[in-house]
């Protein structure tokens, strides 16, 4: 059996042993495993639906269980135009969502309302009714742009003190 001189056990500990908070912790798996809703308004859905296909394969950023219950889920994105009519709905199935939750807007029309911003019937973005973490800009965004804005709201979810910290001084 080997003897652990005491200069070796700082390295030992230092190699082998991580210090963290629950908090952190929970943070790390919980931005590791985004569950997006089943849910897409227009043309942006077909690109976050093609996204999980096996072309582009969601599933290595551990997101491609899309839930078919907002009951399940912990991310909305927001894919397309959201009209006055369908506004409601959105919004409820965004509460009906268990917390933490986020909100991801995906394309021009979920962000500013895109072409028919001067539509009386067109929303002028999904930030006027719902808290949105991260915006994915494009008309509709290449799934690679969907695949960017999930890894900049798996910043946030990881990091959310880093990133209040962020806001108040930037």
């Amino acid at each position: 059996m080997d003897v652990i001189k005491p200069n070796q056990v700082d390295e030992l500990v230092h190699n082998n042993v991580i210090m963290s908070t629950v908090d952190a912790a929970f943070n790390w798996c919980r931005s590791r495993s985004l569950w997006p809703l089943t849910f897409g308004l227009a043309c942006c859905a077909i690109e976050m639906m093609s996204s999980a296909g096996g072309r582009f394969d969601l599933a290595r950023f551990g997101s491609e269980v899309f839930r078919p219950s907002p009951r399940q889920c912990d991310l909305m994105i927001v894919a397309g135009t959201v009209t006055k009519k369908m506004q409601p709905i959105v919004a409820r199935l965004y509460e009906q969502m268990a917390e933490p939750k986020y909100v991801l807007a995906m394309g021009s029309c979920a962000i500013s309302g895109g072409p028919f911003c001067d539509s009386y019937h067109v929303v002028k973005g999904a930030d006027t009714f719902l808290p949105v973490d991260v915006y994915v800009p494009g008309c509709p965004p290449r799934p690679e742009a969907l695949f960017y804005g999930l890894l900049q709201l798996r910043q946030k979810v990881a990091n959310p003190n880093k990133i209040a910290r962020l806001k108040q001084h930037g």
